[in-house]
């Protein structure tokens, strides 16, 4: 049978900004066919074994994965190839975007600007070692940069079954059904450099804390070798010195132990302001009956989901669960934004993601397929036995558990899409019609079920669901994603092996796989090697500036339908969305990629280095700042001086002789020049410079 419906793995408009779907068809005035965000054609905007992906970005000249297309070509920056080469006769800084810094005359913004490409581009250690540098062929292409480039055309329709793209019956992988996302790009030349300085083997301890010290770190990095920092920084969503001080105080046991039970930490005040958010606790039937009134004051549910993931991110005390929130929220996706999200996707973060998050996979998994969020995005309600939709059924194999090669069929998928008939949704909840659910025996992966009767179908497929959790390439496939976003884009083997075992041995336990990895000498080893991605560069600048959720007294709010909390909430979404990356932004069913040179953007980068210079001088006024004079308190009075403890205060180590004689000259002033708490007026444009360094860019 041809595939009817197949997503379409195309971002919206360029590929970063991602917002609410048009809404020519309201998903509550539709009839319940359980058509969601694609195509009502049935047929595929383009077929599995030819997609198309738009991703966040690529490495300039190595991007390897067969059927992917990225739509904005042109300059990147390309880490880390090793020798920073340009374009002859250009300048890196000819073909950046200008630093916002309007204080400055035209002449001191370039020296700036040249300063700080300088401090993170061709002289910046970055992910183990090598320069961060505009790729050759990129120097004239800066409407390309700036997305204004096309890419080929991916809406053609494709019916592909029996085609030599995809010949039934034959294993998706050897067909190239899919490319997993992470090896693709890691497939580049940048990728390959990558992996030559990551860790490649290590060995398991009896707990972190002895892992840790007995790790050397041998790595290339201009990261400081200080373990606290170290699983400050992988742990949380950015170090800060009360995260510092209370894994130094606790003991790395006793603060991972804590972690792992999110539970017993008391909500922050910020947390607590989330009350401000109208939606965050109605259930669907609730969403759906006061729909009109909320709708008519522009109070969207999906929206305040993202936003108080947000405010989680920066203020929660609880950052090791929300690191793993995130972390599912990429494998087991499900888009912010959707023909009914406004109704069923705030359900899915808290009934799936999060009570899921740190507790165990197969009730996850089981889970997201009872739930409407999941069956309406990929259209499982149209699914029936005399016409059979394979979206859920393909991404249940081949992206929320085995992956694309572990070892599934077409004839798999066939099999597990006739097996999910009967699922659907009906006024946004989760609905199970034995009349439309296919019966007969079904063998999936060496799964096997008799499936002899319409009403046990429901019961089958569940059973079928903990099966796929708990298989072995589902155990691997989970380590290795666990092991890239923690450890390193390349994850030594060993650490993979250790980690799949651990999900095995545990049957699809998330904390002994956490510990398992804490423990395992390949994490503490490997410092510097995770560059962090848009959202996390710009939630760890909140918490590192010290910015609190508190409105400043006097602050005045005319907007009458949301607080000013609420407000700021929505203002760094916004700014997020121009990164490119917000929590759950990714339009199709894959997830945000979460290697490096995926996000290897020169606008992202300079984007976020403005948006730093606006925390630090409090551009958000409903929110409550430290003033950047106030960072360090009874600042020294030589410039060299105060650099360095500024720097402590910010990145949390030294900078290297060249980074502080760079940043110096963006003050203007000498190692010895006497300077007062505002660095003679110069403290913005340093704290910004640190904050633009590697040491801030690493995590």
């Amino acid at each position: 049978m041809p595939d009817q419906n197949v997503p379409s793995h195309r971002s919206r408009d360029d590929g970063r900004r991602v917002g609410r779907p048009p809404s020519a068809a309201d998903p509550h005035d539709r009839p319940d066919d359980g058509y969601g965000p694609y195509p009502r054609d049935g047929h595929a905007t383009r077929g599995y074994g030819e997609r198309a992906h738009a991703g966040p970005g690529r490495a300039g000249d190595g991007y390897a994965g067969d059927g992917y297309a990225d739509p904005r070509p042109g300059p990147r920056w390309v880490g880390p190839q090793g020798d920073g080469v340009i374009q002859p006769g250009r300048s890196t800084t000819d073909v950046l975007p200008d630093l916002d810094d309007d204080e400055d005359d035209d002449r001191r913004r370039r020296g700036r600007r040249r300063a700080l490409v300088a401090l993170t581009g061709t002289a910046a250690v970055v992910a183990g070692g090598a320069a961060l540098a505009m790729s050759p062929q990129g120097a004239g292409l800066i409407d390309s940069l700036l997305g204004r480039g096309g890419g080929p055309d991916a809406t053609a329709p494709a019916v592909t079954d029996g085609s030599a793209a995809r010949p039934s019956g034959q294993q998706p992988s050897t067909v190239r059904t899919y490319t997993e996302q992470n090896e693709s790009y890691m497939g580049s030349r940048a990728g390959e450099v990558l992996k030559k300085n990551s860790p490649v083997t290590g060995k398991s301890h009896p707990g972190p804390a002895s892992a840790a010290a007995e790790t050397k770190v041998t790595v290339k990095t201009v990261l400081a070798k200080d373990p606290i920092r170290h699983l400050a920084q992988r742990a949380t969503f950015g170090a800060t010195p009360k995260v510092l001080a209370d894994i130094k105080r606790m003991g790395i046991d006793a603060w991972l132990r804590e972690q792992l039970d999110p539970d017993k930490i008391a909500p922050t005040p910020a947390e607590l302001r989330l009350a401000d958010l109208k939606t965050l606790r109605m259930s669907i039937p609730q969403l759906r009956e006061q729909r009109e009134a909320l709708d008519a004051n522009g109070v969207h549910a999906d929206d305040e989901t993202v936003w108080a993931t947000i405010a989680r991110q920066i203020w929660s005390d609880r950052q090791l669960f929300e690191v793993m929130v995130d972390f599912w929220t990429d494998f087991l996706h499900v888009a912010a934004y959707f023909e009914g999200s406004r109704t069923q996707r705030a359900s899915f973060e808290t009934e799936v993601i999060r009570k899921h998050a740190l507790g165990n996979y197969a009730d996850m998994l089981v889970a997201a397929n009872r739930h409407p969020a999941l069956l309406t995005y990929l259209n499982q309600s149209q699914s029936s036995k005399d016409k059979v939709n394979e979206n859920l059924a393909r991404e249940n194999l081949e992206l929320y558990s085995v992956g694309v090669d572990g070892g599934y069929t077409e004839a798999d998928v066939r099999q597990a899409a006739l097996l999910q008939t009967g699922r659907g949704v009906r006024e946004d909840q989760y609905v199970y019609r034995p009349e439309r659910h296919y019966v007969g025996e079904v063998r999936i992966m060496g799964f096997q079920h008799a499936n002899n009767s319409a009403e046990g179908g429901e019961a089958a497929a569940d059973a079928y669901f903990r099966y796929l959790a708990l298989h072995d390439s589902t155990a691997r496939y989970i380590a290795t994603n666990l092991a890239t976003r923690f450890v390193s884009d390349t994850p030594p083997r060993s650490l993979v092996d250790r980690l799949a075992k651990a999900y095995t041995a545990g049957r699809g336990a998330i904390k002994p796989v956490l510990m398992s990895l804490f423990s395992a000498s390949e994490f503490w080893a490997s410092v510097g090697q995770k560059v962090r991605r848009p959202m996390e560069y710009l939630v760890a600048t909140y918490r590192v500036l010290g910015v609190s959720a508190e409105t400043p007294a006097g602050y005045q709010h005319s907007n009458t339908n949301r607080t000013a909390f609420a407000e700021g909430l929505r203002q760094i979404k916004g700014k997020l969305e121009e990164l490119g990356q917000f929590p759950a932004g990714q339009p199709t069913p894959n997830g945000y990629p979460d290697v490096y040179v995926a996000w290897t953007s020169a606008g992202t980068m300079v984007n976020g280095w403005n948006e730093a210079g606006n925390i630090l001088t409090g551009n958000r006024k409903m929110f409550t700042y430290r003033k950047p004079q106030e960072l360090v308190p009874a600042p020294p009075a030589t410039a060299g001086a105060y650099l360095d403890a500024l720097a402590q205060r910010l990145v949390f180590q030294k900078l290297t002789d060249g980074q502080r004689k760079l940043i110096l000259g963006i003050a203007g002033v000498q190692a010895d020049t006497k300077v007062d708490a505002t660095f003679n007026g110069a403290i913005v444009a340093v704290a910004r410079a640190i904050l633009a360094s590697p040491m801030h860019h690493l995590r």
